[in-house]
């Protein structure tokens, strides 16, 4: 388990608040590797080989896997173990149920002992109110990662509602922060919306973010950092697709590298102008 205080010095050892995201298409990854027992995790192992000095999270994204039934699961699930020790580990899942189907979904990517994962965090969407999040936090030390402001188009149909006392995504953060403390939560917050930080900043102003959305989705980590970076950071940003598919040869794991250390050099000049180290 990676603690609050063991994440932060993750950022100050390594200069770096990158989390590499492992959205692995088996349809999009070189070749070569389809020749391997489990191509997923080959693809998997290399770019975490390539990568792990320069990132303090990796991000594997559940249906990626869970679409591919067995197999994929599998996948996961050697992933999940060959992930460094050092690293955030979280699941992307975005589960948003109640009772015993919400403390089923915490089992499964929780409870190491009984399904060989125990993933550091979750992502969980929070519209069911506190009986979708809570069977999460039953677990001592586990993250939930609650989504509050996404960059998806469709943002503006829910999470900007007006419910007279600002918009609906606030009351989300303001809520969710009753249930635990900046130790335990964190919220998903798009790139893209870069210019709402300092908002959001006023409703969580020491929860660390998972910021997606910089590279191919063209957020700007220059914007993200003007607004919501922290004396701590409070950033995790997430690069997906630009890194772990920055080649389709079979130079890939060499290419993500590359990809990844721009992103660190761009953080490190970050987090040094923030003056968090």
């Amino acid at each position: 388990m990676i603690s609050r205080q063991q994440l932060i010095q993750q950022i100050k050892q390594k200069k770096t608040f990158l989390c590499v995201g492992l959205d692995t298409d088996v349809d999009k990854i070189p070749e070569f590797l389809k020749e391997y027992p489990d191509p997923a995790f080959e693809f998997n192992k290399r770019i975490i080989d390539a990568t792990k000095d320069l990132c303090i999270a990796y991000k594997p994204n559940a249906a990626f896997y869970e679409s591919r039934g067995m197999k994929g699961l599998q996948s996961l699930i050697s992933t999940y173990e060959y992930l460094p020790k050092d690293c955030l580990s979280i699941i992307d899942a975005k589960r948003g149920d109640i009772g015993n189907t919400s403390d089923n979904y915490a089992k499964a990517f929780f409870n190491e002992d009984v399904t060989g994962m125990g993933f550091d965090a979750i992502t969980v969407t929070p519209y069911m109110g506190n009986d979708s999040v809570t069977p999460y936090l039953k677990y001592d030390g586990k993250w939930v990662i609650i989504l509050a402001l996404t960059s998806s188009v469709g943002s503006k149909d829910f999470q900007y509602l007006n419910t007279g006392e600002g918009y609906l995504y606030e009351t989300v953060i303001q809520k969710a922060n009753t249930w635990a403390g900046v130790d335990r939560l964190m919220f998903v917050v798009g790139a893209t919306k870069s210019t709402e930080f300092t908002n959001i900043r006023q409703y969580a102003p020491d929860n660390f973010l998972l910021v997606p959305g910089v590279g191919a989705q063209g957020g700007s980590l220059e914007e993200v950092c003007k607004y919501g970076i922290t004396k701590d950071c409070g950033l995790i940003v997430n690069a997906s697709r630009s890194i772990i598919y920055a080649s389709n040869g079979e130079d890939f794991a060499e290419a993500a590298r590359a990809e990844a250390l721009s992103l660190q050099q761009q953080m490190q000049a970050e987090l040094e102008k923030a003056g968090v180290i």
